[in-house]
This record gives structure tokens, C-alpha cells and sequence, in this order.
């Protein structure tokens, strides 16, 4: 008598190339570069994502990514309009105000990449090179404590807050691992960004007209990912006599 059981156990990683879904969080410092350069300094971001890698080690990707900076350049030339002779900004009670400037933002980036298996632990982990496009914004914030200063609050802000977009380009070379355990798969390497934009608001109190010029900016950056792979599970046949 011949019995027949299906029973499904993992892929082995070291073993076999698997396409997965791969949701992911990510961290990059970056460096300005290009016009953006002379508004804000170093920047990090904190990005989510899917990427999708096939079984020949194509790799696809969407994620959304925030930008967060605390430096910003020549806030007294942004200000000037509403601060006093020696640099301060009165409140609605005759009193300096306490505001913070912060750099935010955020980048979408679909992108298609391949994995290289070199040097690779598996043939799932290796060289991972991508490339793709997206779209990218940045403001200034200022951050009033209370509101109690209404010349940089509520809508009067925009008017300082340097608003721009535009399309962006994206790449990214680096490692990336892949591992049996659902726990251990990361990527770490170098991203590129370089983005046309133009100011998205309708008057400039800097420069007291709207802003019609376009810009380039770019960001040099160094970035790893955690991820968790999802992937079918592998049917193991057992034969009895």
C-alpha cells in the first residue's frame, strides 16, 4: 500500500531563489547638495516601504520617506520683514517670541533594481543596485511656541516656509541580505537624489513676488532597511511502501 502526505514547510534561502514581498523601515543620513544646499544642512529621513523581489532577483520598490532637519541657513535673511533691529521677533504680548526653525519634508520613490549574487552567504543576498523616480517637497517650519507671534503663525508662515516640489530622481548601490529567519533580512549602501523643483507658493515674503525659478537639488546619503519577507511556504512530499 502506497501512502501520500503533502506537508508544507520554508523555503530554504541558502538554497533556492524566492520571490517575496518585502515590507521594510528605513533610516538615511543625508548631505545637501545643489540649491537646496544653501537653505538647510545635513538631513536624516525615516522612510516605510514594499518592495517586491522575483525569483530571477529583480527587485521592485515603492516607499514614502520623511525628512526631518534642524538646520536651517540665513534665517535672519528669511525673517527680515518681521524682525526687529537686533534679530528678535516681538509676540502679540510686546514680548521676543520663542520659535524654532526646522527643516521637513517628505520623498515618494517608486524604483526597479537587480540583485547581483557576489560575495553572497545565499543566492537571494548580494550587490543590490536600483534606480528609479518619484517626487519630493521641503519646507521650512517655524515652530511658535503658543502662536503668540500671529507675523510667523497660522497662514502668514507660508509666506516664509520656502515650499517646494518636484519630480526626483533616485539610486541606490549597496547590500542586501537575505536570511531563513524572518527576523534577520536588512540592506545597507549608499543612496543618491537629485530633484527638479520650483516653489509651490503664491508670494514670497523673502523676496516680496512670487518665486518663479526653478531648482536642483540633490542629497548624497547613506541608508539601511530592516525588512520581513513574505513568501509561500514549500510543499515537502513524503512517500510510504
Amino acid at each position: 500500500m502506497i501512502l501520500f502526505a503533502n506537508m508544507h514547510g520554508q523555503f530554504q534561502i541558502r538554497d533556492s531563489v524566492v520571490a517575496a514581498f518585502l515590507p521594510n523601515l528605513s533610516y538615511s543620513y543625508q548631505f545637501p547638495g545643489g540649491d537646496i544646499s544653501k537653505k538647510y544642512g545635513d538631513n536624516s529621513t525615516i522612510g516605510v516601504g514594499l518592495k517586491y523581489k522575483t525569483k530571477k532577483n529583480f527587485m521592485y520598490s515603492f516607499d514614502i520617506n520623511f525628512i526631518f532637519g534642524n538646520e536651517v541657513k540665513n534665517a535672519d535673511s528669511i525673517l527680515w520683514m518681521v524682525e526687529t533691529s537686533d534679530g528678535h521677533i516681538m509676540d502679540g504680548n510686546g514680548l521676543f517670541a520663542l520659535y524654532t526653525l526646522y527643516e521637513r519634508g517628505y520623498n515618494l520613490n517608486f524604483s526597479i533594481g537587480k540583485i547581483f549574487p557576489i560575495l553572497n552567504p545565499n543566492p537571494n543576498s548580494g550587490l543590490l543596485i536600483s534606480g528609479g523616480v518619484g517626487y519630493m517637497l521641503t519646507r521650512m517650519k517655524i515652530d511658535n511656541q503658543n502662536q503668540t507671534a500671529p507675523q510667523i503663525s497660522g497662514d502668514y508662515a507660508k509666506g516664509y516656509d520656502m515650499l517646494t516640489g518636484g519630480i526626483s530622481l533616485n539610486q541606490f548601490v549597496g547590500w542586501y541580505f537575505m536570511s531563513n529567519s524572518r527576523v534577520l533580512n536588512f540592506y545597507g549602501g549608499f543612496e543618491f537624489q537629485q530633484a527638479f523643483t520650483k516653489n509651490l507658493r503664491d508670494w514670497d515674503f523673502q523676496s516680496k513676488q512670487k518665486d518663479n525659478n526653478n531648482y536642483f537639488d540633490y542629497f548624497i546619503g547613506i541608508k539601511i532597511g530592516w525588512m520581513i519577507p513574505i513568501y509561500k511556504r514549500a510543499p515537502d512530499n513524503y512517500y510510504y511502501n
